[in-house]
Formats: C-alpha cells, sequence, structure tokens
C-alpha cells in the first residue's frame, strides 16, 4: 500500500523510469531511421532504385522533411505522454492536500525581568495541514525599536512539525540592558520604550519547497529602575538597653514610567555602622509612576552594642544609617525584585508618643 509518505518516492521512481524508457525509445526510433537508409553516393543522392526494371527517382530533401515530421510527431506522442503523468501526479497531490503552512505570534511572556536583563520568550502557533510531517529548519528573529536593532539571532534545525496538526513554538531570547543603554545614550533606565518583534520560520514542504513564514507582534518593554529608599526617623515602641522594639518610617520612591505594586521587603540597617538587624514587612502598597509612598518596617535591636552611640540616639541627634535589602513588586510587565540601597544617610529617633505631625 502506498502512504502519503512514500507516495512522492514512488513518483519521482516512476517519472525517471518513464524519462529512461522514452529516451531510449526515441534512441531506438532514430537508429531504426538511419539503418533503413544506406549510405549513397553523390551520383545516387537523387536516385531511388525500386526493382531492376524501375527506376524512381526522389526529392531526398522532400524524404528528410517527411522523417524530420515523423520524430516531431513521435516527440510530440512522448511529451504529451509525459505531461500527461505529471498532470496526474499533480492531482494525486491536490487531493491529498499538501498546502502551506501558516504561522502567527500567539503571545509574548516576560518570564524574567531586572535591572540586568529581560528574557522573553516569543510563542509562535503553527499550522501543518500537510499529511506528512514538515521540517523546521530554521528560525530568524529580530527585536527593534524605532528602527534600531536590539537583538537578533538564528536557532537552526528547530525541529519537526507534525502532520496535520497545529503546535507553540518557543523562541527564547534575551535583552541585557547594558548593550542596550551603552549603545543608545537616549535610551535610560525607568523608561518604557517601544519594540517589534519580526520572525521569519523557514520550513521544507514536499512539492512547495521551502518556504519562509514571516510574522511580526509590537509592545512595549520596561528599563527598569531601582527605588530610591529614605529611612525618615526611627520610632521606639519599647525601649531599654536588652532589647528595643522600634518602627523605621521608611520612605520609597519609585523612580519609574510605570507603577510598582509593593508585595515584601527585606532588608538589612545600620546604625552608626553597627548592624541592628533585619527586617521584613509583607504589606502590600501601590507606588504610582515617578511617585512615593510610606512604609512601616518593624525591628527589634540591643541598644548597648552601640557604645557612645546610643547617647547620641536618645538625646535625638541625627544618626547615620545604611540600608539594603529588595522589594518583591508587581508591575504592568511582570514581577520583578528590585534592590535597595542607601549609605551615608541620616534619620531622626522619636519616641512613641513624640508629635508625628511631619509625617505623611
Amino acid at each position: 500500500m502506498i502512504t502519503y509518505e512514500n507516495f512522492f518516492l514512488y513518483r519521482i521512481r516512476f517519472q525517471s523510469f518513464c524519462d529512461s524508457f522514452f529516451k531510449h525509445h526515441l534512441s531506438l526510433s532514430v537508429n531504426s531511421h538511419s539503418s533503413n537508409s544506406p549510405a549513397m553516393s553523390t551520383s545516387e543522392s537523387k536516385l531511388d532504385v525500386v526493382d531492376e526494371n524501375k527506376v524512381e527517382i526522389v526529392d531526398r530533401s522532400q524524404k528528410a522533411k517527411d522523417e524530420e515530421k515523423v520524430e516531431k510527431e513521435e516527440g510530440g506522442f512522448l511529451d504529451k505522454v509525459k505531461d500527461f503523468i505529471h498532470d496526474i501526479g499533480e492531482k494525486i497531490e491536490e487531493t491529498i492536500g499538501f498546502g502551506k503552512p501558516t504561522a502567527d505570534v500567539s503571545a509574548i511572556h516576560i518570564p524574567k525581568i531586572n535591572l540586568e536583563r529581560a528574557d522573553i520568550v516569543v510563542d509562535v502557533l503553527v499550522k501543518n495541514p500537510n499529511p506528512v510531517p514538515i521540517p523546521l529548519i530554521d528560525i530568524n528573529y529580530l527585536v527593534e525599536s524605532d528602527g534600531r536593532k536590539l537583538v537578533s539571532g538564528l536557532i537552526p534545525d528547530a525541529g519537526t512539525l507534525k502532520a496535520h496538526g497545529e503546535e507553540t513554538v518557543k523562541i527564547p531570547l534575551t535583552l541585557i540592558y547594558d548593550d542596550i543603554k551603552s549603545t543608545y545614550n537616549d535610551i535610560n533606565p525607568g523608561m518604557i520604550i517601544p519594540y517589534r518583534i519580526k520572525v521569519d520560520l523557514i520550513v521544507d514542504v514536499p512539492v512547495l519547497g521551502r518556504l519562509t513564514l514571516p510574522m511580526e507582534k509590537r509592545g512595549e518593554i520596561p528599563i527598569p529602575k531601582k527605588p530610591d529608599v529614605d529611612i525618615e526617623k526611627i520610632q521606639f515602641q519599647k525601649f531599654s538597653l536588652e532589647e528595643t522594639v522600634a518602627i523605621l518610617h521608611v520612605r520609597l520612591e519609585n523612580l519609574n514610567d510605570f507603577d510598582l505594586g509593593l508585595n515584601d521587603l527585606d532588608c538589612e540597617v545600620w546604625l552608626s555602622d553597627v548592624s541592628i538587624g533585619k527586617a521584613e514587612i509583607t504589606d502590600s502598597i501601590k507606588l504610582d509612576k515617578n511617585g512615593s509612598g510610606l512604609v512601616n518596617v518593624p525591628i527589634t535591636f540591643r541598644p548597648k552594642d552601640f557604645g557612645s552611640a546610643l547617647w547620641d540616639m536618645i538625646r535625638g541627634k541625627g544618626t547615620g544609617y545604611t540600608i539594603k535589602g529588595n522589594v518583591d513588586v508587581d508591575t504592568p510587565f511582570g514581577a520583578m525584585k528590585l534592590p535597595i540601597i542607601k549609605e551615608g544617610g541620616e534619620t531622626r529617633i522619636k519616641k512613641d508618643d513624640d508629635n508625628d505631625d511631619d509625617d505623611e
């Protein structure tokens, strides 16, 4: 039984056989004409002996024309036979249902984004209407912004598309922000830039040959910038030399052109170059684009570890601090983990019953 998969092999072999047969037949026909026409001298070129008593004068040029006509008729017949076989093959192929695959960008994901890079996955939905699997030879991709190339690449030997089916081909690519910022001076952290992703799938389809399926998708992507952080004041709730409970009034400023939804903050704090420990909150607040917000971070520490710096804090003098940590935020482009850091800052120490009129 001839299956879809080996139909083309049979057809090629049959076509080759027919070509060989017709060439051989034509060669025999020509040789036959040559053998039936004995060589004649110049003086005999106008004579054809019919029998002993009759001599018929024949126009040899006319005879050559007749032979040429016969050969043309034979050649025309062979051409018609070959065309007939070719037409049959095409009809069978049409019946089987070979056609051009289709492809479209169905989705774009950003599974990871931070200050250094953005990992992007492009989902391409490909439909193969053919009864046989077809190879996906190459994938070419280009990401550009306002006509300027951000990244490009080639994925060779990308797999095989199953027969009479559809599947999603995932194309991973990465934008390195330092490369982009060093190439284009007008692209800065905190911005949102437009992009266009262009993808070419190169497939090899039986009968149709090698085809290129172009597609593109437009969108926006951020160049994130870390928030600015400041400890406005430290307010004591319980004070003793052995253990003090305090609230850090931490202001976060969003320096991006998109909103940040704060889900978590973890940090370590130093006062007068002495670590008072780590702190964490899980409260959710929204930081509007280019806006700020205040979060209260509870922390427990031992004041006696500060030595002489403790008396400066108690007397309400400014206290130097350092804060380092991370914030987990939601954005229109997906979740991000952004660092926060402030060194050489100065804050105030306040008792729990102090007036907080300066708070927002």
